[in-house]
């Protein structure tokens, strides 16, 4: 069988600090979010035309912009969410951004991570965004309810409170069903469940935590990935969890440095890239156990996980690989930000072979 490959199809050097890149819905565009020397925060729109990239528009903020989401936005109005190293929640109309559609002081300091739900048709409930930062507080919101958080889960006053360095949706399969799973830099890891405002699980995976995705946000728990310092990321099975041991799960070994993300592919979600501190991009795809379900010595249902196999891998840059975005409407097709100021555009082929 023939293996995908992992192409850089275009690329552009930019003058600043790139932290992330989201495709645009529907569209050939993406939105470029980072910093520039002088501290002050940088948007700019960028379209694929006639084998280029194409700047098409830029403003500048007041504060660097860390991480942005489309995922709590409609098709329609595609509002972009954006957290700023001021600890700013903002969203913004791509056509007219120069006053934000919706401003909050989320955090007392930077928000590290963002992640949106029930937007552009994907997900059950309200459009919601969830916000995780420095100061140890992970807070959800929703946009059309002023400048309070709908949740609000943070460190006991007096408590020594660990960074949150990412936070993503999950279990969105029906009006009343949320879920939001946190890492921290010590390694801890937190599931909350939102219906009942309660930490579900917990553990820790003794490793920063860099990045942690659900395999799709807008069914019953699957899968969850969570990308570490030293060179790990672990792959859960959340649809058995054990009253003692928790979810069944793995670790792997990858890019000889930190692995900063895993990104599922949207058009299959068994399929999924992580991006290394060594300026890599591996490709893998997890396979499951004949039996997901098998019980313990006592009868009890646990979690049995599978396992994930590399497909192909490729070194792209000299830096970190900080972030990329697969496209929901080609697939293959996807965006990368690297610490050497370049954007990416890349292609994996073959990916329906696989």
């Amino acid at each position: 069988m023939d293996k995908p490959q992992i192409i850089v199809h275009m690329q552009k050097g930019l003058d600043y600090t790139l932290f992330d890149a989201k495709w645009i819905p529907s569209s050939a565009r993406f939105v470029v979010m980072g910093s520039r020397p002088n501290g002050n925060g940088t948007l700019q729109i960028y379209e694929i035309s006639k084998g280029d990239l194409v700047l098409l528009k830029e403003t500048n903020k007041d504060a660097s912009i860390k991480c942005g989401t489309f995922a709590a936005s409609n098709l329609r109005s595609r509002h972009l969410a954006t957290g700023d190293f001021n600890g700013n929640l903002k969203t913004w109309d791509l056509e007219n951004w120069h006053t934000p559609v919706y401003s909050v002081k989320g955090h007392k300091e930077i928000i590290n991570s963002i992640d949106g739900c029930a937007g552009l048709g994907i997900g059950e409930g309200a459009p919601e965004i969830v916000t995780g930062s420095r100061d140890g507080s992970v807070k959800v919101w929703d946009t059309r309810q002023h400048d309070k958080p709908v949740a609000a889960m943070s460190p006991a006053e007096g408590e020594d409170h660990r960074d949150c360095w990412t936070v993503a949706f999950g279990n969105a399969y029906t009006e009343s069903e949320r879920c939001v799973c946190a890492g921290y830099d010590n390694g801890d890891i937190k599931l909350f469940d939102l219906r009942t405002m309660s930490v579900r699980w917990e553990d820790n995976l003794k490793n920063g935590i860099c990045n942690i995705e659900f395999d799709r946000k807008d069914i019953m728990m699957n899968k969850l990935l969570a990308c570490t310092l030293e060179s790990k990321f672990h792959v859960f099975d959340l649809r058995t969890q054990h009253p003692e041991k928790g979810f069944a799960g793995l670790s792997e070994k990858a890019h000889k440095s930190t692995v900063w993300f895993g990104k599922h592919l949207p058009q299959n979600r068994d399929i999924f890239i992580t991006g290394g501190g060594s300026g890599s991009l591996f490709l893998w795809k997890y396979s499951y156990p004949s039996q997901r379900c098998v019980k313990d010595n006592n009868g009890i249902e646990m979690g049995n996980i599978g396992s994930v196999n590399l497909q192909q891998n490729v070194t792209i840059s000299t830096q970190p690989i900080n972030s990329l975005d697969w496209s929901s409407d080609k697939e293959g097709l996807s965006i990368c930000t690297s610490f050497d100021q370049t954007i990416r555009v890349l292609i994996v082929s073959k990916l329906n072979r696989l």
